[in-house]
């Protein structure tokens, strides 16, 4: 196989990805590496589009090492521009794996070499992709503490800040260029970032506009996601009846687009907002919409939400059978969910967390008796080993056959003996000293690769500029986070939360205490699990990533690439 059976394998790999069949594209990314290249262009766009591919399946650790690899082989080339695109995907992969520092050095290099260059388009997908950081971490953040928009500590604020300095850079970029489809995601993010700020006046502008283009281009989804969370920030302006409408018409987009869960989803929110109204015969018929999809989808939490929204407008209409069956129902629910968290996590998976997540720690105070005595890759030799005998009564490690031993050979035996102790404390150590110590490059694929490395790191070693002190700026950044390496981690969420796909983000338990908290409790019997209730607010439907590659950092398609690596 030569040069031509690799791309011809990476074009049906990347033909296989856009239409949607991600596992088999990688198959074939696989097979052209396996085949080899002499072409750095070719084996860059590969990596490029397995990382890529990585991504949307989920394997963030394969991506990212893909992804390196794309960045090793521009360094290594002197493309800037393919160091950027690289450096954006590596950012977008950091972010999905909560590395928010590392992912901001990689977005920030994106950005300044676009900017170096003068690509516009470029650099306003960097712009989009530090916005998009900047908010995940601020929700990361938020999930500590106060959680109510507007409520945020100024650490979160911070980040939310950071995030609508990026996004409305982007948009007036984006503006510039007269691309509505970026401009609508940029309004989108705006908006949820506002939302959460507390700015709910500036959030409905944003997903207004957000609603405008989103009906230009005929995107159902985006209109959904518009209307939800234009209901979100009308709820905390007190409008409930436009909040209403924004939920049904998200509801009935939700019924276009073929999608229970999102249904649920409005429905429960629209039996919240009746409650507000307090018109809680629409209130019921919502909820009782609600229970009967948490049902249909085997959604537990889902439905025991639903029995408890139940529980509480019929208590409110004086209907107090219904309300205390509801009530009952949600109180076995509970139980249920209850049993389940507490079996997978008895003590055999505790032990078993706590073996994982701490191992690396202890893998770190051990000592190995390997040695490795070979740090300078010389030509190895064949060492006999030194075999003791019984000869005669007595031990000899000097392969004498006599019974006795002279002064001689006892101090070369004590010689020999201080030789093994310090060569094994060298073995005992190694490994810690070989962690500080770089190696070139190996990169998969690559055929003639030393030959091809070494020519050119030998073409670029007099042109290659000093790091500056803003290199050892962004060094220390990114290593920062190598100290989190030593703390452990709490056990999966998985393990704590339960899934509820019914249920938005979008809880109104604690709008309905504010707002309306005294009127209900005069109109309703005690319920036994109100202490229990697990409030949350409402949060924002997520603008999602362009449909055009695994980040708006992506690279270009292997084909359009190459052909213009030729021209």
């Amino acid at each position: 196989m030569d040069s031509s059976t690799c791309l011809e394998l990476a074009l049906e790999g990347e033909r296989l990805c856009k239409a949607g069949d991600c596992r088999a594209g990688v198959a074939f990314f696989e097979a052209a590496i396996q085949t080899g290249t002499d072409d750095l262009r070719t084996l860059s766009a590969i990596y490029s589009q397995l990382g890529n591919a990585y991504f949307y399946l989920g394997e963030y650790d394969k991506a990212m090492e893909f992804h390196k690899l794309d960045l090793t082989v521009a360094r290594t080339m002197g493309d800037r521009l393919g160091v950027a695109k690289a450096s954006g995907n590596l950012g977008n992969t950091l972010k999905v794996m909560g590395k928010f520092k590392e992912a901001i050095c990689c977005c920030e290099r994106h950005l300044s070499i676009s900017q170096e260059l003068e690509d516009k388009v470029g650099e306003g997908r960097a712009l989009y992709n530090l916005g998009n950081v900047y908010h995940a971490q601020g929700k990361h953040l938020g999930r500590i503490g106060p959680q109510e928009p507007g409520g945020f500590s100024d650490e979160v604020k911070h980040c939310l800040q950071k995030a609508v300095e990026y996004y409305a850079a982007n948009l007036r970029l984006m503006e510039e260029l007269s691309d509505r489809s970026a401009q609508g995601r940029a309004c989108g993010n705006l908006g949820n970032t506002h939302y959460l700020l507390g700015n709910f006046t500036q959030a409905i502008g944003y997903h207004n506009e957000r609603l405008t283009i989103a009906k230009e281009f005929g995107d159902k989804a985006a209109e959904r996601r518009a209307h939800s969370n234009l209901g979100n920030a009308h709820i905390f302006l007190g409008e409930f009846e436009t909040a209403a409408e924004h939920y049904k018409k998200t509801l009935q987009l939700a019924q276009e687009l073929s999608d229970r869960a999102v249904e649920a989803q409005a429905c429960y929110s629209l039996g919240n907002t009746y409650t507000l109204l307090r018109d809680y015969p629409m209130a019921i018929h919502y909820h009782l919409r609600h229970l009967a999809i948490a049902q249909e989808l085997n959604d537990k939490v889902g439905e025991g939400r639903a029995c408890w929204s139940l529980g509480n407008a019929y208590s409110a209409t004086n209907a107090h059978e219904k309300a205390l069956q509801y009530a009952n129902r949600h109180l076995d629910i509970s139980k249920e969910t209850s049993v389940n968290e507490e079996s997978s996590m008895d003590e055999d998976s505790f032990f078993e967390l706590l073996s994982r997540f701490q191992s690396k720690r202890m893998d770190d105070q051990r000592c190995t008796l390997s040695i490795d005595s070979n740090k300078e890759n010389q030509p190895e030799q064949v060492h006999q080993p030194v075999v003791p005998r019984r000869e005669g009564g007595s031990v000899s490690s000097t392969g004498s056959t006599n019974g006795t031993t002279t002064p001689s050979d006892s101090g070369a035996n004590n010689c020999g003996v201080l030789e093994e102790l310090m060569e094994s404390i060298a073995g005992m150590q190694s490994r810690r000293m070989d962690e500080q110590r770089a190696s070139l490059p190996q990169l998969p694929g690559l055929n003639n690769q030393h030959a091809i490395l070494q020519r050119l790191s030998v073409a670029a070693s007099d042109s290659t500029p000093l790091p500056d002190d803003n290199f050892f700026d962004m060094l220390m950044r990114c290593q920062g986070s190598r100290i989190e390496d030593q703390r452990s981690s709490l056990p999966n969420e998985g393990h704590l939360t339960h899934s509820a796909p019914t249920v938005p983000d979008d809880d109104f338990f604690s709008l309905i205490m504010r707002f309306q908290s005294g009127r209900l409790e005069d109109q309703r019997s005690t319920m036994p699990l109100e202490a229990t209730r697990n409030s949350t607010h409402p949060t924002a439907d997520e603008e999602e990533a362009p449909a055009n590659g695994q980040s708006t950092g992506a690279k270009d398609g292997l084909v359009s690439r190459l052909v213009k690596g030729r021209k």
